[in-house]
């Protein structure tokens, strides 16, 4: 079997489980927008923004040093294993430690809306704190999965993780408040605790769930011998640190202006407009599964094939590959908005307009996450080479013009504001990260055919949206004619990949 074609069945694996993973919970977003005014679920969306920038800090790049560190000549894979987890080990404990100590603090100076019980706050923040040391302790583990090229039992361990989640929302959410309101077996034991509309439910979902997966990593973790190797260690922690400031550097990016609307927007408005902002950007799910599937893929196989000696044109087809699939996935999300915008549709009409009024931000929203799809796949050169301060650079020139004009504009243009200047971080990052790949690593990618379906994709985009008003018909229409276009192109290249030749 060809490298590309083992690669793509590896990523197709990822995907069906990330997709499976990411529609089973994008399907909550309905009953959450159902349940929870937009100013309660704004909460929602900024708690786990934090949560997003604690979890990388947690990981501190370990991952990425787990891969590259594993693939490196004379390295002991058993010793590497064990003191990348060490890592995450000690940094979980000291988290959990601190921020028990202070979650009182913490609540007081995140809650911004009086009707949010700051209780009830401090309760939330415990609960994540738990989740996030949960959640790390089980990345290396995963790493170790996909190193073996196991994508089979990852997908299905991410995949139990998700229906923990979703089963133990619908049960607390809507079979708990049938039970009571029915008088149902159990009704009084649940009537003596259950607290109707109370967010802490998906919360303490989250925690179980991620209980249950560090259970099914159990035979990854009972091979672990935390025998500390402080010469491997320091030198892994000075490839890590690097990747570390520029992933949390790529969660600022990703999260920070959810965060930013909560501060910068006056007080009666703050936690809506978050809410909204966060409901439309879920829209965007099936083209960032797409992109986290092929990350999960990329990584190992990348650090696995960096001796052969045509790595650089098979790093260059991949990468031409990947452009044709998330520009279709683009045009094609596009093209079916007013299908998939009834997932944040509320009972109550002023609620649902309320959320509807985001949609126009959904294709700035998606063209971001091209352009970021295309960095990460672009950022292996500095993780190849040992070059990680790079990624450091390229990330925090991102992470500061998504502060310094999120600050600008959002008193200004809300979240309209943020789903720009989202793409135009996003964007900078992925020509910085080509201009410099191409002069200290360089891989010969075709640009010019690359450049020609990103511009066709944003074309058929603006057709779609603007001049046909989101009309399904001749969305779908223009989506199929790009899609067959495609084919027609690439047919003696898919031919060479199917029959094992590239």
């Amino acid at each position: 079997m060809s490298n590309i074609k083992k690669f793509a069945g590896q990523t197709a694996i990822y995907g069906l489980s990330t997709v499976i993973s990411r529609v089973l919970g994008f399907l909550l977003t309905p009953l959450y927008v159902k349940l929870y005014p937009a100013k309660l679920y704004g909460v929602f969306t900024v708690m786990y923004s934090w949560a997003s920038i604690l979890n990388a800090m947690l990981a501190f790049g370990m991952e990425t040093t787990f891969f590259r560190y594993l693939n490196k000549s004379g390295s002991d894979k058993e010793k590497v294993y064990n003191n990348t987890f060490i890592v995450i080990l000690f940094l979980a404990s000291i988290f959990v430690g601190m921020a028990f100590l202070f979650s009182g603090s913490i609540a007081q100076w995140m809650v911004t809306d009086h009707t949010t019980s700051l209780t009830d706050y401090a309760q939330y923040i415990r609960l994540f704190i738990l989740i996030l040391a949960v959640d790390a302790l089980a990345v290396i583990p995963f790493a170790k999965l996909r190193a073996e090229g196991r994508p089979l039992k990852f997908g299905i361990i991410k995949i139990a993780n998700i229906l923990s989640f979703v089963g133990l929302n619908l049960f607390l959410l809507l079979a708990v408040p049938a039970i009571i309101k029915n008088d149902l077996m159990f009704a009084g034991f649940f009537r003596e605790w259950y607290r109707p509309g109370w967010l802490g439910y998906v919360f303490v979902s989250n925690l179980v769930a991620s209980a249950v997966t560090l259970v099914l990593l159990l035979p990854q973790l009972m091979e672990l011998r935390l025998k500390v190797d402080r010469p491997l260690i320091l030198d892994m922690l000075n490839y890590s640190f690097p990747v570390l400031v520029a992933n949390l550097s790529f969660i600022i990016n990703e999260n920070s202006d959810k965060i930013f609307l909560k501060e910068l927007l006056p007080e009666s408005i703050a936690e809506q407009e978050a809410g909204i902002y966060g409901a439309c950007a879920k829209l965007a799910i099936f083209l960032s599964i797409f992109v986290q599937a092929f990350r999960l893929g990329a990584e190992p196989f990348f650090f696995s094939h960096a001796k052969n000696k045509n790595s650089g044109d098979t790093y260059a087809t991949i990468m031409n590959y990947f452009i044709m699939a998330i520009s279709l996935i683009f045009v094609g999300i596009v093209a079916n908005i007013e299908i998939l915008k009834h997932f944040i549709s509320a009972k109550d009409p002023v609620q649902r307009e309320l959320y509807w009024s985001g949609l126009k931000i959904i294709p700035v929203l998606l063209l971001g996450y091209v352009s970021l799809g295309i960095y990460m796949n672009l950022s292996i050169w500095y993780k190849l080479s040992d070059q990680t301060r790079y990624g450091l650079y390229i990330s925090g020139i991102g992470a500061l013009m998504t502060i310094v004009l999120n600050i600008i504009f959002i008193p200004k243009y809300s979240y309209v504001a943020s789903a720009w200047i989202s793409f135009a971080a996003y964007s900078t990052m992925m020509v910085l990260s080509y201009l410099l790949g191409q002069k200290h690593y360089p891989i010969p990618y075709n640009v010019k055919k690359a450049f020609g379906y990103l511009l066709s994709s944003v074309i058929l985009v603006i057709i779609s949206y603007h001049l046909f008003d989101r009309n399904l018909i001749a969305g779908n229409i223009l989506f199929a004619l790009f899609a067959l276009s495609i084919l027609y192109i690439e047919k003696k290249s898919i031919r060479k990949i199917l029959s094992g030749n590239i």
